[in-house]
């Protein structure tokens, strides 16, 4: 019985271990496959993300570039774009030697006109080549990305770009300097634009008494006074029944002196029945105009017809000869030394004369 009960115990047992042993084994085998298959993965994973890139996959954003790389772009931009000559950025035309090098109008006019004084050919300062308005041109590539380049405003202190800047600061502007409306009747107050309405309505001339305008009404009164009498010297001017008006062009001429000095002259011409000649010199006959930054013109009127009695005449910037043939030098009404600048820097100067005899 012993041994027929280890048989069944044998035989019992021999199934249970077979089974088992199956069981063993199939679990390993799908864990092995299972971890091949993330090897697997793993290595197309790893292949995805190497060189190759996917056909499919979007392209990629370019990295931004930082701002302070791009300050530097614009400080470089700065000095290739910058005048020769002043070593800023051109506010307006832009010329070019025939090699290249830029100069901003202003510089430009003044080498001309600097050329003239001193009887020498313009030259660029860089290369030494000749510049002349004839040989120079306008950089037109130059002005307009000197134009999109960012500046700061004076008043906010933001960044704008050149060409939107003067309308930025004459009527967007929060803190641009402005007046009150009440100005005209004595307020002096001037302040940023955002405090204009505050300051408006809490303002005390508007209700001022009469007797308290009326320091400021008499001021305003001269003026206006001045005015009218320049107008009513015009009209009557206009008025004489002999007026004579011609086109003159001066001419630029050298003295003989040790030290030339330059100083313009116009041909002969006839007004009224009478020969004239028109001189003008440049800073009142300076020694050394070129070294001033300040130029002014001055002109006289000459009387070369002979003439037995004094000849009673006027013009709009001064007074005809009377006594003698030759006037005293009078300045040419010029606002400002570059517009002077550019009348030395032109070949000849073009001029309309009025002449008006008083009527005895």
């Amino acid at each position: 019985m012993s041994s027929l009960e280890e048989r069944d115990v044998g035989v019992a047992a021999a199934p249970g271990s077979s089974s088992a042993g199956l069981g063993v084994g199939a679990v390993g085998a799908a864990m092995e496959a299972a971890a091949g298959i993330a090897a697997m993965q793993e290595e197309v994973g790893i292949r995805r993300e190497g060189p190759e890139s996917d056909p499919d996959e979007p392209p990629k954003k370019r990295p931004k570039v930082p701002e302070s790389e791009s300050g530097k772009l614009e400080e470089r931009l700065y000095s290739v774009l910058c005048c020769t000559v002043c070593l800023d950025l051109p506010k307006a035309s832009v010329y070019q030697c025939t090699n290249g090098h830029l100069m901003c109008a202003g510089c430009f006019i003044h080498l001309l006109a600097d050329s003239r004084l001193k009887e020498e050919q313009a030259t660029c300062p860089n290369c030494r080549c000749e510049i002349s308005k004839n040989l120079c041109c306008r950089n037109l590539a130059v002005e307009k990305a000197v134009s999109e380049l960012p500046t700061e405003c004076t008043f906010c202190l933001k960044q704008f770009a050149r060409s939107s800047l003067e309308r930025h600061q004459k009527e967007e502007c929060q803190d641009r300097v402005t007046q009150c409306k009440y100005k005209r009747i004595g307020c002096p107050w001037q302040g940023p634009f955002h405090e204009l309405p505050a300051h408006e309505s809490e303002c005390s001339h508007p209700t001022k008494t009469g007797t308290e305008l009326m320091g400021i009404l008499g001021e305003m009164d001269q003026s206006h006074r001045r005015d009218m009498q320049l107008y009513n010297s015009i009209f009557s001017l206009l008025c004489y029944e002999k007026i004579g008006f011609t086109e003159v062009q001066f001419r630029p001429y050298r003295t003989d002196d040790f030290i030339t000095r330059l100083y313009y002259e116009t041909p002969r011409f006839t007004v009224l029945n009478q020969t004239w000649v028109l001189k003008a010199r440049v800073n009142d006959s300076e020694r050394n105009p070129n070294l001033s930054c300040k130029r002014t013109l001055s002109f006289q009127l000459i009387l070369k017809s002979k003439v037995n009695s004094a000849l009673e005449c006027s013009f709009l910037l001064l007074k005809g000869p009377n006594d003698t043939n030759e006037t005293d030098y009078v300045p040419l009404p010029i606002s400002d030394s570059v517009e002077c600048n550019k009348l030395l820097a032109a070949k000849n100067i073009n001029l309309r004369l009025f002449i008006f005899q008083v009527q005895k």
